[in-house]
């Protein structure tokens, strides 16, 4: 890695997103110091639209922040060792049904300008073109899946095995003003949240088909000769999901299924959600719209929904490579790089999937770092909680092939809870359980006194 200047700290973190802001922000609230290098704006990707901190490229939501689920038990898991992507997520919140969306400006602002007043963090604004050299201290690789191509190469040759990748696309973001409100209406599915949190789009049958037809039809954008398509299966463009059968988008995101219109009192055939992206309430994005159409067939087939006729779109949906390493292969639960435990990584590079789970890593080897600068033996979270559960993801080896995942009950370790024929509440003891756990790792591997953020 080049020089960067100036006296080493005790960890230089590589990547801004989600999981070196998290790591630092566990460092900096100790008391460490730490030299975080991002390479934007010196360096953009094709997804980035700013040089902001924990910039949001797809979704503005979190997902779900019911506690019964598992990524709101990771969330609640989170915050009760201190997570500072969430602190400021839920200052941005807009209504979102029971789910944790953002404004996605306002987010990254806050987080940009919180760590950029603390006086233990070196800011570098640089690329880093290669893993570090031999004595540069603790490092951690949490590049994301957007990694530049320098230092991808060095890692290419450092892990000694191919790249896994996938791809993933961004939705289209719309302007309220630009819609026809007439043909739309405000509900949140079941009623959840405030109950009217969304906009719906509501379609007949006839609707339903002709656009579906229009999306296998539209002109989508080439994959590279060298590459071939292989999409995370949480994230498939709309157009794929619809090649899957002509009733696939309808059991998806266009499910009508708890969201009656109340000018009929039933349900359409199809459903469209619109989910609030700003605090201003201007901006509005496509619920599970991720594409690679071509931005003219965009703009053509999405202003067929009812309502969209005249719709100005904020941002295109896009389609980008993300990139993660062979986690079972290379790292151990702690993250640490089974080669040089002075390296570690984090975030989506690892094999997790989401930004939640990206912020949850970044948080692991942030108090991993924490205890080793400290000068305890780190303690490696339980696999009961959905914190451990991630760990186990990345570092437990495996016959079938390894692929991104998000947090799942299913990821939790599960055998002391005794079995039980409601599923709610044995997820309910899961959770109690695993939060107990997390606050016992917490006192044991993080002893006071910490200091205030």
């Amino acid at each position: 890695m080049r020089a960067m200047g100036g006296s080493p700290p005790g960890v230089t973190v590589i990547g801004g997103g989600f999981a070196g802001v998290e790591c630092v922000h566990q460092l900096l609230r100790r008391g460490h110091r730490v030299r975080l290098v991002e390479m934007r704006p010196v360096r953009t990707t094709d997804a980035h639209a700013t040089d902001r901190l924990a910039e949001m490229v797809c979704s503005n939501s979190f997902r779900s922040d019911n506690p019964a689920n598992a990524v709101g038990l990771l969330k609640r898991e989170m915050e009760s060792i201190g997570s500072l992507i969430l602190e400021e997520a839920r200052k941005a919140a807009v209504p979102a049904g029971d789910a944790l969306a953002v404004d996605r400006a306002v987010f990254a602002e806050a987080v940009t300008r919180r760590l950029g007043s603390e006086p233990l963090l070196e800011l570098v604004r640089a690329e880093a073109e290669s893993l570090p050299d031999a004595g540069a201290g603790w490092v951690v690789i949490a590049t994301g899946p957007l990694t530049s191509p320098a230092l991808e190469k060095s890692l290419l040759t450092a892990l000694g095995d191919e790249y896994l990748y996938f791809y993933d696309a961004m939705a289209p973001i719309v302007e309220l003003a630009s819609l026809n409100r007439e043909k739309l209406y405000a509900l949140s599915r079941w009623g959840k949240g405030g109950g009217d949190d969304y906009l719906n789009v509501p379609l007949s049958r006839l609707e339903y088909e002709g656009f579906v037809r229009e999306l296998l039809a539209g002109e989508k954008v080439p994959f590279h000769d060298f590459e071939k398509a292989v999409y995370f299966e949480g994230c498939l463009p709309i157009e794929a999901m619809a090649e899957r059968g002509p009733e696939t988008l309808r059991h998806g995101p266009m499910k009508p299924f708890g969201l009656p219109d109340p000018r009929t009192l039933r349900e359409p055939y199809a459903v469209v959600q619109l989910r609030q992206d700003d605090l201003a309430r201007e901006h509005f994005n496509l619920v599970g719209f991720q594409t690679k159409l071509k931005v003219g067939e965009q703009r053509r087939i999405f202003r067929l929904l009812p309502g969209l006729e005249k719709a100005e779109f904020v941002r295109f949906g896009m389609l980008h490579r993300n990139t993660y390493i062979n986690g079972p292969a290379h790292l151990d639960a702690l993250f640490r790089w089974k080669k040089n435990p002075q390296i570690f990584f984090a975030g989506q590079l690892t094999g997790v999937e989401g930004y939640l789970e990206s912020a949850a890593t970044g948080l692991m080897v942030g108090a991993t770092l924490a205890q080793l600068l400290e000068g305890r033996d780190p303690r490696a979270l339980p696999f009961s909680t959905a914190l451990g559960s991630l760990a186990k993801h990345v570092s437990a080896p495996r016959e079938q092939e390894y692929t991104p995942m998000n947090v799942t009950f299913g990821l939790i370790e599960d055998a002391d809870v005794p079995p039980m024929r409601d599923r709610a509440k044995r997820r309910e003891e899961i959770g109690r359980r695993a939060l107990a756990a997390v606050a016992r790792w917490r006192e044991e591997a993080l002893p006071a006194p910490a200091l205030t953020p």
